[in-house]
C-alpha cells in the first residue's frame, strides 16, 4: 500500500524506491526464515520419532566443528572409564636410540597423513620415536578399532580363566537374546572371525549407519542387539563392529565389571603399562569396546610385544599361548564382497605379508596401526588423524609408508 502511493506521487526520488526494495527483501527474508524454522522443526522431530536423535550429536562434533568425522583427540567429548596401571615398566631405549631419522622421501607421506607419533621397537628397546603437532610419549590417542584386537586378547583372557569354557560355544549361552531363531547358531568364534552374519550396516559414510550410532549414540547395546542375521553364520567374512561389541556384552556378563575394569586387572596391570589409558562408554556406562581405547605409543607397542611373546610377559602367561597362535591364523571364511578365501584376518586382528615378512597388526580408521613383525623382533606403531586409500586387498597404503621407515632403521 505504502508502496503504491509513492508510486502515484511525482515527488518520489530514488530514495523511495529504494525504501520499497528494502520492505519488500524484509519480507521475502521473513518467509524464508520462517520456512527455515518450519523444516529444522521438522527434521528435529522426525528424528525424535525415527529415534535418530544423536545426529545432531554427530553434526554437532562433525561438520559445525569444522570436521569431517570422528579423531583421535575426542577422550573428554564423551563418558569413559579408566584403565588403571601399576608398576610401570619403562621401555629400555636401544643404544642406537633415535641415531637413525626417517628418510626424506618418506617424511612427506608422514607429514600428507597427519602423523602424530611413530615409534620402532627393536629386540624388545625403544629403537626410534618420534612425535609431531605438540604430542609426546605420554599423549593418549583413540585408538579407534584398533580396541578390536584389545578385546579379542581380553576374550582370551576370559578362556584361560575358564569364564568362557570354548570359543565354540553359542554366543545364547551368555546372552538370553540370542536364544531364538538364526541367532541361536552364532557361537563366539563367529564373533571373533567377523562372520556372525549379522547385517550391523557398516557403512562409515552414513549417519544412519551402526558405526556412527554407536560413536555418538547414548545406547550401543541396544543399538546391537536389534540388528537381524542376513547370512548364514560361519561362512561370510564381513567387517563390522557389532560382532565386536557383542564380544563386549560377553565379557561384562562372564567378569561382572565393566571391560575397562576387565582389562585394567589382567591386562593393563600385568604388562607394565607406563600410563592409564581409557575406554569411551555410552550414556549407559557400557565401554564402546569395537573402538574407542585411549592410550599411548610406548602402550600401544606393549600389546603387540604380548603377542610376539606368545601371551607370556616376562614368565607370567597372561592369554595361553594357543589362542594365540589361533588368533593370528587366517580364518577360513569367504570374503562377502569377492567370494573368495580370505587371507588377511583372523581373531581381530589384521594378518599381512610384506617383504616377505609375516606381520599381524591392529588397524584403526584414521590409521591407527600397531604392527608386528616377528621375523625381525620388530613392533612398529603408528598414530594420526589421516590414512590412505585401500588397495584391491583392502589394505590401506599408506601402511607401506610406515613399514618402509622402520625397515630402514634395523
Amino acid at each position: 500500500m505504502f508502496c503504491t502511493l509513492l508510486n502515484g506521487l511525482d515527488a518520489v526520488k530514488k530514495r523511495g524506491k529504494l525504501l520499497c526494495k528494502i520492505i519488500l527483501m524484509q519480507k521475502i527474508f521473513k518467509r524464508f526464515l520462517l520456512g527455515l524454522i518450519t523444516v529444522f522443526l521438522v527434521g528435529e522431530l522426525l528424528l525424535l520419532i525415527t529415534g535418530n536423535w544423536y545426529i545432531n550429536k554427530v553434526l554437532a562434533m562433525t561438520i559445525f566443528s569444522g570436521k569431517t568425522g570422528p579423531d583421535i583427540d575426542e577422550l573428554h567429548l564423551f563418558p569413559f572409564h579408566e584403565v588403571a596401571n601399576e608398576q610401570p615398566q619403562p621401555w629400555s631405549k636401544s643404544v642406537d636410540y633415535n641415531k637413525q631419522q626417517i628418510d626424506n622421501k618418506l617424511l612427506g607421506d608422514f607429514v600428507t597423513y597427519k602423523t602424530v607419533g611413530f615409534l620402532v621397537v627393536k629386540n624388545d628397546s625403544l629403537l626410534h620415536e618420534q612425535y609431531w603437532e605438540g604430542y609426546d610419549e605420554h599423549s593418549v590417542v583413540n585408538s579407534f578399532s584398533m580396541a578390536k584386537s584389545i578385546n579379542s586378547i581380553l576374550i582370551g583372557i576370559a578362556l584361560k580363566e575358564g569364564l568362557i569354557k570354548h570359543i565354540d560355544e553359542p554366543v545364547s549361552n551368555y546372552l538370553s537374546e540370542f536364544r531364538e531363531g538364526n541367532k541361536a547358531k552364532i557361537t563366539i568364534k563367529h564373533l571373533l572371525t567377523m562372520s556372525s552374519g549379522i547385517d550391523f550396516k557398516e557403512d562409515y559414510a552414513s549417519p544412519l549407519a551402526w558405526p556412527a550410532e554407536a560413536y555418538y549414540g547414548k545406547d550401543v547395546n541396544a543399538l546391537t542387539l536389534k540388528a537381524e542375521v542376513s547370512d548364514t553364520p560361519g561362512t561370510i567374512w564381513y567387517y563390522k563392529g557389532g560382532d565386536s561389541q557383542l564380544l563386549g556384552m560377553i565379557l561384562k556378563k562372564v567378569t561382572g565389571k565393566n571391560v575397562a575394569d576387565y582389562a585394567a586387572e589382567k591386562l593393563w596391570k600385568k604388562i607394565g603399562a607406563e600410563d592409564k589409558a581409557f575406554w569411551s562408554t555410552d550414556e549407559q556406562g557400557m565401554d564402546k569396546v569395537s573402538c574407542c581405547f585411549y592410550t599411548t605409543a610406548r602402550d600401544y607397542a606393549r600389546l603387540a610385544k604380548l603377542y610376539l611373546k606368545q601371551g607370556n610377559w616376562n614368565g607370567t602367561q597372561i592369554v595361553d599361548s594357543g589362542y594365540v597362535e589361533q588368533s593370528l591364523t587366517v580364518a577360513n571364511l569367504k570374503d562377502s564382497k569377492t567370494g573368495e578365501q580370505i587371507d588377511n584376518y583372523g581373531y581381530q586382528w589384521w594378518l599381512m605379508k610384506y617383504k616377505e615378512h609375516p606381520i599381524f597388526y591392529m588397524r584403526g580408521i584414521r590409521g591407527q596401526y600397531v604392527f608386528a613383525i616377528p621375523s625381525m623382533k620388530m613392533i612398529v606403531v603408528r598414530l594420526g588423524h589421516k590414512r590412505g586409500e585401500k588397495n584391491g586387498n583392502d589394505m590401506p597404503v599408506d601402511i607401506y609408508t610406515y613399514l618402509d621407515a622402520a625397515f630402514a632403521m634395523q
